[in-house]
């Protein structure tokens, strides 16, 4: 009976998450610096248009592509600091942790303050091809960084290693790019600061829409390491003693967390503050250790926590955006500082 009522708690909760869900993309829709009613918008969404053309406009090249990518990102960032959380067993680990987000800004600086400066422009000048130039050089160095990883992992034994190594690389990817903003013109560390900020809307809908179809499933593919997950959350030596491939899992884990990390910062800037705050919440609210349950909470609250900032940051009268990564963190950091007081309540009480 009792295993019943938690399966229609459970039920009804991931019911109540994904209402939320589906209204904050609807008030992502109507809501800006023009409000446009939500018959409007459900008239666009289904292909019967509208007859203000204005509207329309505002909602097909700029607030559908901005949602698909808030809910694409929050999705996958979500599953993402879940999956480090739970292989460092920290919960202040992120998807930030073993500096793959450190290595895409990296790339970028390459781009905006080397490759800017030796060919005599700036790439965000030239538009689409510039934005293109921009994401490449994030994704490719995201990736290499996360290559870099996966070797060590390989190599190196322990998880704290691992962890200890991506710290590192962070650092040194920091430093480099702090280096080539020293000598970089101001205009240059101007597009690279504005870069960093973060933002929902670089994508149009045809490219958000891909971003759309990979990350999402790519962050419900992650389901399929629930099983490791839960045995390495009990510990290294038992999961051991279960018959689980610990050096497998990981190298699994951390390119699945890795990717999903990668893709975002090339899309949307360094934004993964929404990682590191998201699990806790599904952890508190689903109140279960089985990762089953906490993969598919994280995504759905990951996408409802990015829509949410993404709403905050154009509220209705703001003539501009606010930059996405300070909203990011204003709403995530209550939440990391929330766990660290709790567990601190809860050692006391010991």
């Amino acid at each position: 009976m009792l295993k019943q009522n938690v399966k229609i708690s459970t039920s009804l909760l991931l019911l109540l998450s994904i209402a939320i869900l589906l209204f904050l993309i609807l008030l992502n829709m109507a809501l800006g610096s023009v409000t446009i009613p939500f018959s409007e918008v459900l008239n666009v969404v289904t292909g019967k248009g509208s007859d203000n053309s204005i509207w329309q406009n505002i909602l097909i090249r700029t607030r559908l592509p901005q949602t698909i990518v808030a809910l694409s990102a929050g999705m996958a960032l979500g599953v993402a600091g879940l999956l480090m959380q739970t292989l460092f067993r920290n919960p202040l680990a992120g998807p930030s942790v073993l500096g793959i987000s450190s290595g895409a800004s990296l790339g970028v600086a390459f781009v905006l303050l080397v490759a800017g400066q030796a060919f005599g422009f700036s790439f965000t000048l030239i538009g689409v091809w510039g934005d293109l130039a921009v994401a490449g050089a994030s994704l490719a160095g995201a990736l290499a960084v996360l290559a870099l990883i996966l070797f060590i992992s390989r190599k190196v034994g322990g998880t704290l290693s691992v962890l200890i190594m991506g710290v590192m690389i962070g650092y040194l990817s920091n430093s480099v790019v702090g280096i080539l903003k020293f000598y970089s013109l101001e205009e240059d560390i101007h597009n690279y600061v504005i870069w960093g900020l973060g933002s929902f809307s670089r994508l149009s809908l045809e490219r958000a829409g891909l971003f759309a179809l990979v990350t999402i499933p790519l962050s419900l593919v992650s389901l399929l390491l629930s099983k490791s997950l839960n045995l390495l959350a009990l510990g290294d030596h038992y999961a051991r003693n279960l018959g689980l491939d610990i050096r497998r899992a990981r190298l699994f884990i951390i390119f699945t967390s890795g990717i999903l990390t990668a893709l975002v910062t090339a899309f949307c800037g360094p934004i993964v503050f929404v990682g590191m705050a998201v699990p806790h919440l599904a952890k508190m609210i689903s109140r279960t250790s089985n990762h089953l349950n906490l993969i598919l909470n994280s995504s759905i609250i990951g996408g409802i926590t990015a829509l949410f900032c993404n709403l905050i940051a154009r509220l209705p009268g703001l003539d501009s955006e606010l930059p996405i990564n300070s909203v990011t963190a204003f709403v995530g950091a209550p939440v990391v500082i929330s766990v660290i007081l709790k567990r601190r309540k809860e050692k006391l009480m010991e």
